[in-house]
């Protein structure tokens, strides 16, 4: 991994046979990541791909959990 500040890095990671990567530890405590979490996967064909906690995407969406019954 190469660190470029502490709040920065870039790191290559593999896809393996069933398209699954490793989030590398760094990343991991960085973001507060634990086994079990769930990632939202964004993607734009120009930009790529982008993961976020879920709980965070939620916040951005002004608290919409996806399972609200009411809209």
């Amino acid at each position: 991994m190469k660190d470029i500040q502490n709040d920065k890095f870039i790191v290559s990671v593999k896809v393996g046979p069933k398209g699954q990567i490793t989030i590398p530890v760094e990343a991991r405590r960085m973001f507060d990541i634990s086994e079990g979490d769930t990632l939202m996967v964004m993607g734009e064909r120009e930009r790529g791909i982008a993961l976020i906690k879920s709980d965070e995407f939620y916040k951005l969406m002004g608290g919409f959990n996806g399972s609200d019954k009411n809209g």
